[in-house]
């Protein structure tokens, strides 16, 4: 398999099976998780396929052109520890998903959570696999999204909601600061590559940004890796589903900082600044998060607090300088993976068997789930480091490093060993509370549901990550040892020093270490005994530095005191002073601007006016002057005018031969004139304000300051367009486009050819952006309540339901009412004729006026009319319309036009053309630009109709709830 092929699947498959998966039906479980299963399988194998010339030392790599001219391609690279990771993702994945399928309730949309489960998935594999540091900071914070998503799964839970926040805030913020750290980065090199950058360690270090490189980037990373101060998201995480948290901690999210400690180690590590920030971080976090953990009565919360401890002292091993250090954090991230990912799913096991996973309600499940207790034990014991598992190798090179490593000061040299003790004495206490809390003591008697073994294939991962502990325990030079190896040397290259991965290493002083820390932790846990059994919540001393406290206050800081201050100066009930607020800055930019850059006409003559036009011009002068009268007044007259307005606008683009912007301004105007009427009908009656002398007349001051504010943008912009009018720039753009629209674009529409082909990206984050709104308009509009005034039946609707009501003896059921049956009739006459007009126009576009957009109008606008006349229920009967589906159909197509070029070796959004030979018909012009304009197409359409369906039903709610109201005012009268 080619290298593109099996890089670009890799990343893919997840997002796509993603999108098949949140398509299924919601009770789809099994169905859902086959596919998930599937997909982990399908990219694991795909990670052992690429093993053979990984294990050669080759670096699989492929590059897809995106943006050649700023330099900015998408790269695929696969190295040793890539590989590493990406075998972490996909086959702890698989078990995850195996775990999921009998955890999680059939009650729950389980197709829901595998499709976030899957685009994590392939989120996390795009981190760990991409090649440019741009693309690895956008998939950076695709995982934050998602995980953002499966932390929140149960949003009927205050704890998923509150958990899912406070983890997006800090690791979106983080991540924000990493993309900063990248472009100083990037400026450092004088690229993105990430081959450039881990080859250019010595120009990074010397150059005088380094510093603000090295900070920016490492909070990103402190950040997702929960170390300190920012560790504290990571236990209000644990409201996820435990399958959820079992993947987090071990192989994805929260390893995506350390990860990238690791990745850039080459070429920002070895310097002072570098162990202050990170080891010192490193340090502080190993020592707390053991700490705390001890302390926690949620065995989840035990855990969570046990992860923070050993990713620090994943963070502490990288900010050393030590070649040996970062052999030691690279096998300690994979020990962790096994023990911590299986103890997760036996605590999910717990709760899920029991009902509960507070330590202090549980004891004794040793006698009733033996199995499951022995498989904790094991896991537990290697999170301890118990000689003859995976932990303990790791924690033995924790501690040969912590006596020989290099520091800045003495200090920080012997202060090392006694921290590693210390923390490994914490996690000897807190694996025996786990151990010893559920499974031993007598069989507990006051539990939700009376506990007994789960099924055969829930504990099956369970076992494969426990006898991984064990195999790699007694066995790491012939397991792990040539993955290891892989790893470092991708990492290190030629400076990997010597290491043994033996399990015996002779009597010496960090085996010594390793008994001092076991005997005391055994005995720091049994005098706790007395504390542990009590109620009081949180560890002594330091409780009060609980870092859920801080976030909130500081939230709450942002969020009210901050934000409303803000919103006392800057902020309006009403849209009138914001908008004259972004005039005046509007005004006050372009003054600056043309004061210091002079401002004058051209030296072209101008054209002679044509009285035609200018009546033309004046007729649309006075709409927008009565507009602007008339909206205190009588807002239906003043929107009416305002179409008049735009219909000058239309007519003008067509004087100036210009009938594709004619064409999209007509069809614009007509869509928005209706969503304006229906949005009319919300509107609460206009409140008098405080200064004003009666409820529709402003005072003259305001008046003359709006006046004054209007008429200068207004001859600021008449100015402007003036004085470019009056130019001759020394190259016209426009000759660039008419010379090679039909020769590289294929068509002769140039207005077209720009939009869907040379300035395609542009349209495809238009339409994407678009896209956003429509969607955020109809939620918006959904939980949206009019005023009381603005919920009754217009009169003139009351006068003519009262005359329907008169004759209801003569109608037939589904009648239409007389001075509705013309309308009525024409519009369903009309609406075939306007769809082939808008399927004329689509096919035409990129030859001859019309296009994707003005064809989604009059698409949209024969729709509109069918609601205006049908009405919402009669219309909907017998259109399906789902217009979401729609929207998602324009993005696939439009993006996808754009993806398929790299099909080719051609960079992305890259437009092919040519002719082929149909029946009769003759030759034909044929583009791939069509299929992004057909993507347009139905965005379009199916934004506006997401819209109009919106107000259409908020309509119908307050229709059905009026009658509702009256009868209930009548039975209390």
């Amino acid at each position: 398999m080619p290298d593109s092929v099996l890089l670009l699947t890799l990343i893919v498959l997840p997002f796509v099976a993603s999108i098949g998966a949140g398509l299924l039906p919601t009770g789809a479980r099994d169905t859902a998780s086959a596919l998930a299963g599937a997909v982990a399988l399908i990219g694991l194998g795909m990670v052992w396929a690429a093993y053979p010339a990984i294990s050669e030392g080759t670096v699989l790599r492929a590059e897809f052109a995106w943006m050649p001219s700023l330099g900015l391609n998408f790269v695929l690279r696969m190295d040793g520890f890539a590989w590493l990771f990406c075998g972490l993702i996909t086959g702890i994945g698989a078990l995850v998903v195996l775990y999921a399928r009998y955890y999680m309730s059939s009650e729950d949309p389980v197709p829901r959570f595998f499709a976030f489960l899957l685009a994590f998935m392939g989120a996390m594999t795009g981190v760990v696999i991409s090649g440019n540091l741009i693309q690895l900071a956008f998939f950076w914070e695709l995982t934050s999204l998602f995980s953002f998503l499966l932390i929140g799964y149960w949003h009927h839970l205050a704890a998923a909601r509150d958990g899912a926040r406070m983890a997006l805030t800090i690791t979106a913020t983080g991540g924000l600061s990493l993309f900063a750290g990248i472009l100083v980065l990037g400026h450092i090199v004088g690229s993105y590559d990430l081959d450039a950058v881990l080859a250019a360690g010595d120009r990074i270090r010397e150059h005088a940004l380094y510093l603000p490189a090295l900070l920016l980037i490492v909070l990103g990373a402190l950040t997702k890796s929960a170390q300190f101060p920012f560790h504290f998201w990571l236990p209000h995480a644990m409201a996820a589903p435990t399958p959820v948290s079992a993947y987090l901690h071990s192989a994805t999210l929260v390893k995506a900082g350390v990860f990238l400690l690791a990745r850039l180690w080459p070429a920002m590590a070895g310097t002072d600044a570098w162990t202050w920030t990170v080891g010192l971080a490193g340090l502080i976090t190993m020592l707390i998060g053991a700490y705390i953990a001890i302390f926690q009565n949620d065995l989840k919360g035990l855990l969570a607090y046990s992860t923070i401890s050993h990713l620090g002292l994943i963070t502490l091993l990288l900010g050393l300088k030590s070649e040996l250090a970062l052999v030691a954090a690279i096998f300690h991230i994979i020990n962790h993976a096994a023990f911590k990912c299986s103890l997760f799913m036996a605590a999910g096991i717990i709760d899920h068997e029991t009902g509960t996973r507070d330590i202090r309600r549980l004891s004794g499940l040793n006698q009733s789930m033996p199995f499951t207790a022995r498989l904790a034990m094991v896991a537990a014991a290697a999170m301890a480091g118990v000689p003859l598992l995976n932990g303990f190798l790791s924690k033995e090179m924790f501690f040969a490093e912590a006596l020989s490593a290099e520091a800045p000061v003495s200090t920080l040299l012997n202060i090392l060993p006694i921290a590693a003790m210390t923390a490994s004495a914490f996690s000897v206490a807190y694996s025996l509370r786990f151990i010893h809390g559920a499974f031993f003591g007598p069989e507990a008697t006051d539990l939700p549901r009376k506990p007994h073994e789960p099924a055969t294939w829930m504990r099956f991962p369970v076992e494969i990550l426990v006898l991984t502990c064990i195999v790699v325990g007694v066995l790491p030079a012939a397991t792990v040892g040539p993955f290891l190896s892989l790893a470092v040397h991708s990492v290190l290259g030629n400076h990997v020093p010597y290491y043994s991965l033996a399990v015996w290493h002779g009597f010496n002083l960090p085996l010594l270490m390793s008994v001092v820390a076991m005997v005391a932790g055994i005995l720091l846990y049994l005098l706790l005994q007395r504390r542990l059994r009590s109620d009081v919540e949180g560890p002594p001393v330091i409780w009060r530095l609980e870092g859920q406290r801080i976030f909130e206050r500081v939230m709450v800081f942002v969020s009210w005191r901050l934000a409303r201050r803000l919103e006392a100066v800057l902020g309006t009930r009403r849209l009138q002073p914001q908008l004259r607020l972004l005039v005046g800055i509007a005004i006050l930019a372009g003054a600056t601007a043309a004061w210091w850059r002079g401002f004058g006409p051209g030296n072209l003559p101008p054209s002679p006016v044509d009285p035609v036009l200018l009546l033309i011009w004046v007729v649309g002068g006075a709409c927008s002057l009565g507009a602007a009268w008339l909206a205190k007044f009588h807002r239906l007259a003043a929107l009416i005018l305002v179409g008049g307005a735009g219909l000058v606008v239309c007519i003008t683009f067509v004087w100036f031969s210009a009938p594709d912007l004619a064409l999209t301004q007509l069809t614009v105007e007509v869509v928005t004139t209706v969503l304006l009427l229906l949005g009319l009908r919300w509107l609460p009656k206009r409140v008098q304000l405080p200064g004003e002398r009666g409820p529709e007349v402003l005072s003259r001051t305001r008046r003359l300051r709006d006046l004054a504010l209007a008429t200068g943008a207004g001859l600021g912009m008449a100015a402007l367009a003036y004085a470019t009018m009056t130019r001759t720039p020394p190259d016209l753009l426009a000759r660039h486009f008419l010379a090679r629209a039909y020769t590289e674009g294929g068509g002769t529409n140039v207005v077209n050819v720009i939009l869907v082909d040379f300035r395609g990206f542009d349209t495809l984050g238009e339409i994407f952006v678009v896209a956003a709104v429509a969607l955020t308009t109809y939620a918006l509009l959904r939980r949206f309540r009019p005023a009381q005034d603005s919920v009754e039946i217009p009169e003139q609707q009351r006068d003519q339901a009262a005359t329907d009501a008169n004759e209801a003896g003569r109608a037939e059921p589904g009648r239409v009412a007389d001075w509705l049956l013309v309308p009525f009739t024409l519009t369903r006459l009309l609406f075939p004729v306007m769809l082939i007009v808008a399927m004329y126009l689509l096919l035409r576009g990129h030859d001859l006026p019309g296009g994707g957009f003005s064809a989604g109008m009059v698409v949209a606008i024969a729709i509109i009319l069918q609601y205006m006349i049908g009405g919402t229920e009669w219309t909907e009967d017998r259109l399906r319309l789902r217009p979401q589906l729609w929207v998602g159909a324009g993005l696939l197509l439009a993006a996808g036009t754009g993806l398929a070029a790299w099909l080719f070796g051609r960079p992305f959004m890259t437009s092919y053309f040519a002719y082929g030979e149909l029946p009769i018909i003759g030759k034909v012009p044929m583009a791939s630009a069509l299929i992004f304009d057909i993507g347009v197409f139905a965005l379009v359409v199916g934004a506006t109709l997401l819209m109009l369906v919106a107000l259409a039903h908020q309509s119908v709610r307050a229709h059905r709830a009026a009658p509702r109201r009256a009868a209930t005012e009548a039975g209390d009268d």
